[in-house]
């Protein structure tokens, strides 16, 4: 019998050696993240992979699973951890490599396999590991799936199987490459910085950019698992401001920055200034609208109220469908309603039928970045985002708040602004017009300056972002009303960035 994993074991010791470790916490809405050692050691990562496997099995689904591993010192020896536990509970497993996240999803398609099990922390700094899983192509785990795997690895209640493989898939990345490459080339030379942070996608990045026949000017991309520079996060100010500097001495059309695990992309106009992700998707919106018409469009909740208001998206008949942030919702949301694409603030950007194949992937959305572009051959990506209707906007900002203790706090804040909204109580000087308690709260006011509080899905961290239509000191004003609920709490503590 296998032994119960437990929450916390001391290293250096016969039972850290002997019996898995799995803090409960690890298990987040929608993929799994731990720090490597502190909270899950290597048999902790094989009880997972039993988990997942037995789970499959029971769910009915065809036992294959594409497996991939991103950049860093660790990654490897923990799908090895995962592979032997997969293995154990009966699956066959095809072993893709090093890979992006988008590569893995893609294994799913070109291999015709139905499930995925993908080894990366993603943006989130060194020591950090994870896990991002789906059984139902292009979807991935939520709420729900992550808590019956939950239960089963936390209870040791596997099914064993003889019936496990191994299969190893060589070059697997040139396939990918291939794919995204069979399409016509730009109409335009575009000259585009293409940063990497040292993660993953620096592999891969540049060699696409220039087969679409893009001038590519490398950033970071030499692979360096110590990140020496700045984690890869194009949400980071840090990496936003190394790509606008180089964009700017190098006189690039676009700047783009991938994240560890290449699903996400950041963007930086030809002027240097950074593009938040959420007003880059009204863009492209506007863009991909104008050949379908009718479009859906699925955006998170941290996102511009652009897409509700913008004249040209109401012209084209846009549908604007706000939901939870997390890249497994917006996904599924985006399959559900078939919408053309889905956007999230972070980066996350899933095209649809016929842009793409409905999972996020970082290249697909440069791609889209770059076409239009190339429909638009007399302006530059300044002009395209001069041309959106202004709005003053803040950076993701997180307080660090503990994964225990997080979604209290979150309760409490949505039931303070419910009882403000009910009692017809200001919030930054104005009424509230509106309440979306789709994840957290966004608290919109009358001027139609708003604000949103959650939990964060991957880390021991609050969000905030706040946003006004009309001024940057009413965006101020916003931020301060939330920060001011927010320090009632004294489990909230520091942000890693404000305005």
């Amino acid at each position: 019998m296998y032994p119960i994993p437990q929450p916390a074991l001391t290293p250096n010791s016969l039972a850290y050696e002997s019996r898995p470790l799995v803090k409960p916490t690890g298990f987040r809405e929608y993929d799994a993240r731990w720090l490597f050692e502190k909270e899950i050691n290597l048999m902790g990562v094989q009880a997972l992979g039993l988990g997942l496997g037995t789970f499959i099995r029971r769910s009915g689904v065809r036992p294959e699973i594409v497996v991939g591993h991103d950049f860093r010192s660790y990654s490897s020896s923990i799908k090895y951890a995962l592979i032997s536990g997969l293995m154990a509970a009966g699956m066959k497993v095809h072993d893709i490599g090093l890979a992006l996240s988008p590569m893995a999803y893609f294994a799913q398609f070109a291999l015709d396999v139905p499930c995925v099990a993908m080894v990366t922390a993603s943006h989130n700094d060194n020591g950090w590991t994870g896990v991002k899983m789906g059984m139902e192509r292009p979807l991935t785990f939520g709420p729900d799936e992550m808590a019956r795997l939950r239960d089963i690895v936390l209870a040791a209640d596997f099914d064993l199987a003889p019936s496990g493989g191994y299969v190893f898939v060589p070059d697997f990345a040139e396939h990918y490459i291939a794919d995204l490459l069979e399409r016509p080339k730009l109409t335009r030379r575009l000259k585009v910085v293409c940063a990497c942070g040292n993660g993953t996608a620096g592999a891969f990045a540049p060699r696409v950019l220039e087969g679409l026949g893009c001038e590519v000017v490398p950033l970071d991309v030499e692979l360096d698992h110590t990140f020496p520079r700045y984690n890869p996060n194009p949400e980071d100010m840090k990496m936003l401001h190394a790509i606008a500097d180089t964009v700017r001495a190098s006189g690039a059309d676009v700047g783009l920055g991938f994240d560890g695990d290449g699903d996400r992309c950041g963007v930086v106009d030809d002027r240097g200034e950074e593009i938040f992700a959420d007003k880059v998707g009204v863009m492209l919106a506007r863009d991909l609208s104008a050949i379908h018409q009718g479009a859906t469009f699925v955006v998170d909740v941290k996102s511009t109220g652009l897409y509700a208001t913008d004249p040209v998206l109401k012209a084209n008949g846009v549908k604007a469908d706000y939901w939870k942030t997390g890249h497994s919702y917006i996904k599924r949301r985006v399959s559900e309603l078939k919408a053309l694409a889905g956007f999230e603030k972070s980066g996350h950007f899933f095209f649809g039928a016929p842009v793409g194949r409905g999972y996020d992937d970082g290249l697909v959305s440069a791609i889209a970045v770059l076409d239009m572009l190339d429909r638009n051959p007399g302006r530059s990506l300044s002009a395209l985002k001069t041309a959106l209707p202004k709005t003053w906007s803040s950076p993701t900002m997180s307080p660090h708040c503990d994964d225990e203790v997080k979604y209290r706090v979150v309760e409490a804040v949505v039931a303070h602004f419910a009882s403000a909204k009910a009692n017809g109580e200001p919030v930054a000087g104005q009424p509230i017009r509106d309440l979306n308690t789709v994840n957290g709260v966004r608290v919109t006011v009358e001027d139609g300056t708003w604000g949103l509080v959650r939990a964060s899905s991957n880390k021991p961290e609050l969000v905030v972002v706040v946003e006004s239509p009309v001024s940057e000191p009413r965006m101020r004003e916003m931020f301060a009303a939330l920060d001011g609920v927010l320090r009632d709490h004294p489990d909230v503590g520091a942000y890693n960035q404000t305005i």
